[in-house]
């Protein structure tokens, strides 16, 4: 499963500091569900077109497998990916949020959208989450698939204690 990240893993607002630095907000429920797609067995990747040490600082806390950061076209990194996991695009998710996604997202098997993604990708996804983007939409996107995975329940009475 590979998603972007401004808009995705974030809510897509730039905090800008005195200094020029960028502070992004990541959700807590969506790391976990990232967490919980690895424990499934799932690989997770980001592709982002910006750069950001605080991206690679979150995908290390969260165990991302493969991390593409400063990518002006999606699709190449979408393909080196692919032949570097043996994935094929059928089998691959990808979750975005504005156009520069569109060309990866029609080529994955699975699209998944947050609720406040642009429109041209809301009318493509195969699934549109309730959640907006930064705010558990990818939390969303990871219950789905362990529940269709069927690692979901089990997870659940793991988590219970049982």
């Amino acid at each position: 499963m590979v998603f972007d990240v401004d808009g995705v893993l974030t809510d897509g607002r730039l905090y800008y500091g005195p200094d020029g630095e960028v502070l992004k907000t990541f959700d807590t429920l969506d790391g976990h569900g990232v967490k919980m797609l690895r424990s499934a067995g799932v690989q997770t990747a980001i592709i982002t077109g910006r750069s950001s040490k605080i991206v690679a600082s979150r995908a290390r806390e969260l165990a991302i497998d493969h991390v593409y950061q400063g990518v002006h076209d999606k699709t190449v990194a979408f393909a080196e990916l692919l032949s570097k996991t043996g994935v094929s695009a059928q089998d691959a998710g990808y979750m975005g949020d504005d156009w520069p996604d569109l060309a990866v997202m029609l080529k994955a098997g699975f699209a998944a959208v947050p609720a406040n993604a642009h429109i041209e990708l809301v009318r493509r996804a195969h699934y549109v989450t309730q959640a907006r983007g930064g705010r558990g939409a990818v939390r969303e996107v990871c219950d789905l698939i362990l529940r269709a995975r069927g690692y979901y329940d089990a997870l659940l009475e793991q988590a219970c204690g049982a």
